[in-house]
């Protein structure tokens, strides 16, 4: 029986392909369980009257942080299940504010694809990631170089 859910194979990510993820929005709680769980208790994050009287970001912000690993869990649980097997490297890029009540999205484009050399079976694909809010705004960008099976694979 087949089972549904798992991840893209090497030979379903040819340079140049895109594809998006759904959305997911940020909400309150989320923030607080984060800054909470993380220990990144910085007012930013945590002081509304610091928002309010001294910051120019008036809003309940999200760690980027949160915005990232928010994306990857879209991400993972669409593309990586049983087929992922590394995380290499990345650059990671912070290029606008994601407040409680944004939703964001992940859009992918594939700008490497190449086997690897010392594993066989597998091959290396670097994505171009762009975490867009709902209204259309880029809020991360990065380029995580991952290790993928390959089609047939042991």
């Amino acid at each position: 029986m087949d089972i549904v859910g798992l991840g893209m194979y090497f030979e379903d990510l040819p340079l140049g392909r895109k594809f998006r993820t759904i959305g997911r929005t940020v909400f309150e709680a989320d923030i607080t369980n984060f800054v909470n769980c993380t220990g990144m208790v910085e007012v930013l994050f945590t002081n509304l009257e610091f928002l309010k009287e001294e910051s120019d970001i008036k809003q309940r912000l999200a760690p980027g942080a949160l915005v990232y690993c928010f994306a990857e869990g879209l991400l993972v649980q669409s593309t990586m299940q049983h087929t992922g097997f590394a995380f290499l490297n990345m650059e990671l890029n912070v290029n606008a504010p994601v407040f409680a009540g944004d939703t964001i999205h992940v859009e992918c484009e594939v700008v490497e694809a190449r086997l690897s050399k010392s594993r066989p079976g597998r091959g290396l694909v670097r994505t171009r990631n762009e975490v867009k809010k709902h209204d259309g705004t880029v809020a991360l960008t990065y380029t995580p170089l991952r290790m993928i099976k390959c089609r047939g694979a042991e």
